[in-house]
């Protein structure tokens, strides 16, 4: 028995000596791939995230978020910094990227083999124990010969999965500026609805009166009454609008309970006093976007399982199968064994599937692979011409409000005024006056927010983590499987 117990050593060795040993690098450290989307977080909104694996870390993160929180009234660098790092859907997605490394490193492993041993004979009269012993190893040759292959495809996978993450952080800390922007350009509509409520307050009061005198029609009356009534509802709708667009910063920013208290300014800052230069915003785009190096990176793991499914075309199903025999035999009252080793090799005969299908599905791959990656190329780039084309026209349409628009209705006030003091101007017309410069302060604000959105969504276009790109992104990925 020992000479069988050191052929069934050798043979489980086999597999060793065949497969060679392959380190597992990067993918086994905790963090890994993690240094990439940090660093695309630092470049593109100049921002630092945490991947939190440990209850030390956990608290690091809590306390810098609340020395963050501090703040009297939270500016939007706080709020996308807050994002980052408490928002727990993005670790969701770093646990997805350490996913991905552990699938990377696990196709470092060699497969192990299978063992079988069997006995027969067992009881028979004459023999102290079984008659016959069998033991085999079997080792799928076939996924040593294309070992390389699948390591390559797994590390292409898992740079992809790097990129994803980082498209998902930039997503979010585009999506946190967006929501504070909406939040304090809401609250600063709230304010200028609460002035005007007063104006039509005050109006509505001076109607009752005068027609108390008899000096106001009730027609006239009743259109003073209805403004304020109208307004009244207009502050209401205003009012909820700015706490719902509170609510989804909060979200964004992952906070509750005692957090969510905090303020954010009650109006927008002014309009900068020139444009940022993007000449070369399309190069810019093409060269940063991480969905477009996405896209690449499909297109490359298509081609390696392209040429993985050429390689196995014929044979799908490769293994070795070695082992021993041990028969043991009694013969004139002595007991005899003898042990004989065998090697075996098992295939599938593609008598009916000769592996043109799986060729044909796999170059249809490719091909939607190729030509997904053109559209985003082209895609990319109109995308990035039309952010900046957005936020030079609403910078001149913001500006135009606050130099011409509102300059004009505050004259136009003033005039009202004057010509009401020298008892030419009626009281309803300076009201009116009134009411149009409060519309028009309202369009003012809404431009001025359309602005910064539009600032807002030049970083996504130049590198990547917009709503519209995820998008495709996802359903491409849909398309894939």
């Amino acid at each position: 028995m020992m000479k069988a117990r050191m052929k069934l050593a050798a043979t489980l060795a086999l597999p060793l000596v065949l497969g060679g040993c392959v380190t597992a690098g990067e993918y086994a450290v905790k963090n890994a791939g993690f240094s990439l989307v940090a660093a695309t977080t630092a470049e593109a909104a100049d921002k630092q995230t945490v991947w939190v694996q440990n209850q030390e870390q956990a608290r690091s993160v809590s306390e810098r978020v609340k020395t963050l929180m501090a703040k009297k009234a939270i500016d939007v660098e706080t709020a996308v910094q807050v994002a980052l790092l408490n928002n727990k859907g993005l670790q969701a997605a770093y646990a997805d990227l350490g996913e991905s490394a552990a699938d990377a490193w696990q196709a470092t492993m060699l497969v192990n083999p299978t063992v079988g041993v069997g006995l027969t004979g067992i009881g028979t009269p004459g023999l102290t124990a079984f008659r016959t012993v069998e033991g085999a190893i079997v080792s799928n040759i076939l996924a040593l010969v294309t070992r390389d292959r699948n390591i390559a495809l797994a590390d292409t996978e898992f740079r992809k999965a790097q990129l994803d993450a980082a498209s998902r952080t930039l997503q979010l800390a585009s999506e946190t500026r967006r929501a504070w922007i909406n939040a304090v350009a809401a609250w600063e509509t709230v304010g200028q609805l609460n002035q005007a409520q007063a104006a039509a307050d005050a109006a509505s009061e001076l109607a009752e009166k005068l027609g108390e005198s008899g000096a106001m029609t009730k027609g006239s009356q009743a259109r003073e009454h209805v403004f304020y009534a109208e307004l009244a509802g207009e502050g209401a709708k205003a009012r909820l609008e700015a706490r719902l667009a509170k609510e989804e910063l909060t979200r964004l920013m992952g906070l509750w309970g005692s957090d969510v208290k905090f303020q954010v300014p009650n109006r927008l800052a002014s309009l900068p006093k020139g444009l940022m230069k993007r000449d070369q915003i399309e190069a810019e785009a093409l060269r940063r976007r991480v969905d477009l190096q996405m896209a690449k990176l499909d297109l490359e793991a298509t081609a390696r399982s392209y040429n993985l499914t050429e390689a196995t075309r014929y044979v799908t199903d490769l293994n070795l199968l070695a082992g021993f025999e041990t028969e043991r035999a009694k013969e004139d009252g002595d007991i005899s064994s003898e042990t004989t080793g065998r090697v075996d090799l098992e295939f599938a005969i593609p008598i009916f599937d000769s592996g043109k299908a799986r060729m044909r599905k796999a170059e249809l791959a490719y091909m939607r692979a190729a030509n997904l990656l053109a559209e985003k190329a082209v895609n990319v780039r109109s995308e990035a011409r039309s952010a900046y084309q957005a936020y030079r026209a609403n910078y001149d349409i913001a500006r135009h409000y606050r130099n011409s628009v509102v300059p004009l209705r505050t004259k136009i006030e003033e005039q009202s005024l004057l010509t009401y003091n020298g008892m030419i101007t009626s009281t309803f017309e300076l009201l009116a006056d009134s009411r149009e410069k409060v519309n028009s302060i309202l369009l003012a604000i809404n431009a001025k927010r359309d602005f910064w959105l539009a600032e807002a969504d030049l970083a996504p276009a130049i590198y990547g983590g917009g709503a519209s790109g995820e998008t495709e992104v996802a359903a491409a990925a849909e398309s894939g499987n």
